[in-house]
């Protein structure tokens, strides 16, 4: 168990390493070729934070445990609202005021309605798949349309998020390479030895998805929503979060659909009802008073603390 526990931690370390790698080589190169950056942000950092989910996504469906890549894309989504934004708020209570965050909402509720849908039957196709990474690529683009009428503080926000400092061409391509290799391998190793841990624990995997690896591959919105919240940049912290629970749904399951069809498994309505109803609590938040407060981030916490329980105590540990 020691041992399991031990190459977990070590994959999950290449994964989030080999991201923030890939983020800052991949955002350098963007910037160079005049890429804005918000837009930047929108897409390579938005992606680059969901990198880890998707090395396991891919990883796990080529093995035939698609219900770990649905578990960990769903845990993630869960998380990402009520751990992630939770503890934002807690260090800030969080302003809600960018025109882009009232748009990624709405788009984030109609992603999880639709990875409800095409769960109807217990799994996801290769067709689903083709559909939703069809999704990923019109919300970039949109978003991309929509980024052009933000106003200068919310432009100011997201290049300081983004750091538009160029390196070097040959350190941008090294840290992408080698972002891009300790993903591929993390990952690897970060599923082997879920799939293990689940069967020494004679639990599904899906279980490991939705816990374990849901919250460790979502450290990086953690920890980008944190740092947005303590620098009084409130609208990064949500839209990191909604626009990182977007790309799970459309990109990362949509793709790894298009390695090997993702069947339900162990994944309940339960899960898929849970990741829906935090994403509805950001509703009245933008419409009245535009502002996450500290007691509404605790109440966040503590919806998860019992989800966390309640999926633990139903596995039977």
């Amino acid at each position: 168990m020691i041992t399991l526990l031990f190459f977990l931690t070590v994959g999950l370390a290449l994964l989030l390493l080999g991201a923030d790698l890939l983020v800052r080589g991949a955002t350098s190169i963007g910037l160079r070729l005049g890429i804005t950056p918000l837009v930047a942000g929108l897409t390579i950092v938005a992606f680059g934070t969901s990198s880890p989910e998707l090395a396991v996504g891919i990883d796990s469906s080529y093995r035939g445990f698609g219900s770990l890549a649905i578990g960990s894309a769903v845990g993630s989504n869960i998380c990402n609202i009520a751990l992630v934004l939770g503890a934002a708020a807690l260090i800030r209570p969080i302003n809600i005021q960018s025109q882009l965050v009232r748009l990624d909402i709405p788009v984030m509720i109609l992603c999880s309605l639709l990875l409800i849908f095409v769960l109807a039957d217990g799994v996801i196709s290769a067709l689903d798949g083709v559909a939703l990474v069809t999704g990923i690529v019109a919300y970039v683009f949109f978003s991309i349309y929509w980024a052009r009428g933000e106003r200068k503080r919310i432009q100011d926000e997201f290049r300081a998020v983004v750091r538009d400092n160029l390196l070097a061409w040959w350190k941008e391509i090294l840290l992408v390479a080698i972002g891009m290799a300790m993903l591929i391998f993390g990952g690897s190793i970060l599923v082997e030895n879920a799939i293990e841990l689940a069967q020494d624990l004679n639990i599904a995997p899906a279980l490991v998805g939705l816990t374990v690896i849901a919250i460790g591959t979502s450290l990086p919105e953690l920890v980008t929503a944190m740092m947005a919240s303590y620098r009084r940049q409130g609208d990064i912290a949500i839209g990191n979060a909604v626009g990182s629970n977007i790309f799970n749904i459309l990109a990362i399951v949509g793709i790894s659909a298009l390695v090997g069809p993702l069947r339900m498994g162990a994944i309940r309505w339960t899960d898929l009802a849970v990741m829906l109803a935090v994403s509805l609590i950001l509703i009245p938040l933008v419409i009245s008073r535009r502002q996450l407060a500290r007691w509404e981030g605790a109440l966040l916490l503590l919806i998860y603390v019992v989800y966390l329980m309640l999926t633990v105590q139903e596995s039977g540990l």
